[in-house]
C-alpha cells in the first residue's frame, strides 16, 4: 500500500462510510441543518435527494449520530422488498422478534407498541430509509402510513427518505400526492466546486494522519476536480489510483501525467465489444489473481518486467511507466476473458 510513502496512517480515500472523513461542503452544512431541524421541530417526514457518490449515507449517520443520547434511531438500506418484508426489516432493525409467519397487520400493531414504549420514555423515534429511490410505491404508501402513529401533541415517528434523483420522480407522481405533501422538509447536496474539491482531498488526507499538505501538484488537483465532476466517490476513486501509481513510480508528489495514467486506466470505451467478440489480442493470458493487487505487490509479481527492476523499485521512470501501463493493459484483458 502506499500508506508510508506518503505518510499516512489510514487509507484517506476509502469506500465505506466513515463520519470522521466527512467532509462538510455548504451544501452538507445546510442539508445537515435542515434535517436536524426538522427533526428537531417534529416536523414528520423530511428528504434528502443526491446524486449517487456525494455522500448521503456518510451524511445521515452524522445526522443520527446527534440524536443517539435523545433518540430511539433505525437505519434501513435493504429497500428492494414488499411492505411485508420492509416492516420485518425494521422490527429485525429495532431487536424485536419476528415470526415467519407474521401477517402486516400484526407487524404494525407490534411496531406501534414500540412507539408508545419510546414516547413514554421520552426519547424521539426516528427511521431513516436510504436508497429510498428503490422502493415501489406500495411500500413508500406504507411508510406513509407510519407517519398516522401520532398522539394529540406530537408525531411518535420522525421519517427521512434519502435516496438518488429518481425518487424525486416518484414522490412527483399523482398516485403518491399524499406523501409528498407530509415531506415538510427537502434538502438536496450539490456537487463540489473546484475548490472544494481541493479541500475535501486536504480534509481527507489530514484525517488519515498526513501532516504535508497535498502530494498533488495544482494543476494535478484541477484535473481531478474536473475529471471527478465535483462528485465525491469519484475524487475518492481517482485519488487512490493516482496515489498508487505514484507510489509505483516512487512518485512524492502526484503530477498531471500519472492522472492522465489514471484518466486512461477508468476510460471503459475500450472494454467495450460486440456481443461474442473480443475486442483483445489473443496473446497468452498472465496468470494473475483476481482481485488487483497493490503497487508494492504489482511490482514484486513475477510478470516482464524491465532489468532495472530491483527491489520493488523502477530506477527509471520512463521504464516504470511503461511496466505499469503494461501491466494494466493485461491485467484488464485477463480479467475479461475470465469473465
Amino acid at each position: 500500500m502506499f500508506l508510508q510513502f506518503y505518510g499516512l496512517r489510514e487509507q484517506p480515500f476509502g469506500v465505506t462510510p466513515n463520519p470522521r472523513f466527512l467532509y462538510m461542503s455548504p451544501t452538507h452544512r445546510e442539508a445537515l441543518a435542515s434535517l436536524f431541524y426538522g427533526i428537531d421541530a417534529e416536523r414528520g417526514f423530511m428528504a434528502l435527494i443526491a446524486k449517487p457518490g456525494m455522500g448521503k449515507t456518510n451524511l445521515l449517520f452524522q445526522l443520527l449520530q446527534q440524536f443517539q443520547s435523545k433518540a430511539r434511531t433505525a437505519f434501513l438500506f435493504q429497500t428492494q422488498c414488499t411492505s411485508r418484508e420492509f416492516m420485518r426489516f425494521l422490527l429485525l432493525e429495532l431487536g424485536c422478534e419476528v415470526n415467519a409467519e407474521q401477517d402486516l397487520v400484526s407487524m404494525h400493531e407490534q411496531f406501534n407498541r414500540c412507539l408508545l414504549q419510546e414516547a413514554h420514555a421520552g426519547r424521539r423515534f426516528i427511521l431513516v430509509v436510504d436508497e429510498a429511490q428503490n422502493l415501489e410505491a406500495s411500500v413508500l404508501e406504507t411508510i406513509r402510513l407510519l407517519s398516522d402513529f401520532e398522539t394529540p401533541q406530537a408525531k411518535l415517528l420522525q421519517i427521512v427518505l434519502a435516496g438518488q434523483p429518481e425518487l424525486a420522480d416518484k414522490l412527483a407522481k399523482p398516485s403518491l400526492r399524499q406523501l409528498r405533501q407530509r415531506i415538510s422538509v427537502l434538502a438536496t447536496l450539490a456537487p463540489l466546486t473546484a475548490e472544494e474539491v481541493a479541500r475535501y482531498m486536504n480534509h481527507r488526507l489530514r484525517a488519515a494522519g498526513r501532516q504535508d499538505g497535498l502530494p498533488f501538484t495544482g494543476p494535478a488537483v484541477k484535473m481531478i476536480a474536473r475529471l471527478s465532476e465535483g462528485i465525491p466517490r469519484n475524487v475518492n476513486n481517482i485519488c487512490f489510483n493516482a496515489l498508487s501509481l505514484g507510489c509505483a513510480l516512487r512518485q512524492k508528489t502526484v503530477d498531471v501525467d500519472v492522472l492522465q495514467q489514471v484518466a486512461e486506466d477508468f476510460d471503459l470505451s475500450n472494454l467495450r465489444s460486440e456481443p461474442g467478440v473480443r475486442s483483445f489480442e489473443q496473446d497468452t493470458p498472465l496468470s494473475l489473481p483476481k482481485a488487483a493487487p497493490d503497487p508494492e505487490t504489482l511490482l514484486a509479481m513475477k510478470n516482464p518486467a524491465p532489468a532495472n527492476v530491483r527491489h520493488g523499485e523502477l530506477s527509471n521512470p520512463e521504464d516504470a511507466r511503461a511496466y505499469m501501463q503494461e501491466f494494466i493493459r493485461r491485467f484488464k484483458k485477463d480479467q475479461y476473458l475470465a469473465n
